[in-house]
């Protein structure tokens, strides 16, 4: 009988000195809290190299993130297709305004179109004689000449080539309709310069993101030389190389989380420098299209998160390589 109560005492005594899960998160979240701010201290104490390091990651991370922003706002004026780019149908002659109505309306129920403007034949006829300057030799005419004119705007989401020529197509089978007229070239050109502008934005950003992790694996290494006799010292009285690594994976997150706001920094700075020729060139065409905002809330998180896992990466792999190395003899 003492025996068992001996035995059950010592159970609930164990389960007293076993940490609870909640103590052990805490200990957990509080022990990496502390490398987080000493890994901070360790950078502040060497401001103008850890601002010379920071500043490379930030022009490496800056000329991809700068490049797409740039290639955003042409597909957005590209996309803009409505207001740009106008298909004219040139009717037959002798069409009522009643069938011309009737052809309009079929056409507004089309879910490629989003407008549809029908200009008559007689307000053509008049503009043209007050902005041709052969007035006087029109209104020698005995019949109009000009045809009735339906344009034709093409929606936002059906505005690339291949859904423009399907489009066109279906125009054509119109009866009415007498001649369909389209530069469609120009819209060809600009999606293949787009279409090459993003397979060089990934080209290039995949070339500066391995030079991110080289710059932030090679200030990593160096630290590691420089800390050397520390670290056979942590070795020696039983530090785990986790333990020893963790400081050196903060650095890296500093790092890229110092380079991304610096490339945030240096593309809003660029395209304010930017958007002063392109808004005179705007108003050289009367239109407010070609003109560059700053970064995007989205566009800005997600380089804040490609620079710290940049550099998270970077560090994990010049810490896993050269700590192997380190060994007390």
């Amino acid at each position: 009988m003492v025996k068992s109560n001996a035995t059950e005492v010592s159970s609930v005594q164990l389960r007293q000195l076993k940490p609870s899960f909640s103590s052990r998160f805490k200990e957990f979240f509080v022990r990496h809290l502390q490398v987080f701010f000493y890994s901070l201290g360790l950078l502040s104490r060497t401001p103008f190299s850890t601002l010379m390091t920071a500043s490379a990651l930030g022009i490496a991370l800056a000329l991809p993130t700068g490049l797409y922003v740039i290639l955003d706002h042409a597909s957005q004026l590209s996309g803009d297709i409505n207001s740009i780019n106008q298909i004219s149908l040139f009717m037959k002659k002798g069409l009522s305004e009643a069938n011309i109505q009737t052809i309009k309306k079929k056409l507004e129920s089309y879910p490629e179109i989003t407008q549809v403007k029908h200009v008559n034949r007689d307000a053509a006829l008049q503009e043209f004689q007050d902005n041709s300057g052969f007035g006087d030799a029109l209104k020698a005419l005995k019949d109009n000449p000009l045809p009735d004119l339906l344009i034709v705007y093409p929606s936002i989401t059906h505005n690339n080539p291949q859904q423009i020529n399907a489009l066109l197509g279906e125009l054509k089978k119109i009866k009415q309709v007498a001649l369909v007229q389209l530069d469609i070239q120009w819209l060809q050109r600009l999606y293949a310069i787009l279409h090459i502008g993003q397979r060089g934005v990934l080209i290039i950003g995949f070339l500066l993101a391995l030079g991110v992790l080289l710059i932030v694996g090679n200030t990593i290494r160096l630290a590691i030389e420089n800390r050397r006799s520390e670290i056979v010292v942590m070795k020696l009285i039983g530090g785990t190389n986790s333990f020893i690594r963790r400081p050196f994976l903060y650095t890296g997150f500093w790092y890229g989380l110092l380079g991304s706001f610096i490339a945030i920094l240096l593309v809003n700075i660029s395209l304010i420098i930017i958007n002063d020729p392109l808004a005179h060139l705007s108003s050289l065409y009367d239109s407010n299209l070609f003109s560059l905002g700053l970064m995007g809330v989205n566009i800005s998180a997600t380089l804040l998160l490609s620079g710290c896992f940049l550099g998270l990466l970077g560090a994990r792999l010049a810490v896993g390589k050269h700590l192997k190395d380190i060994e007390p003899k």
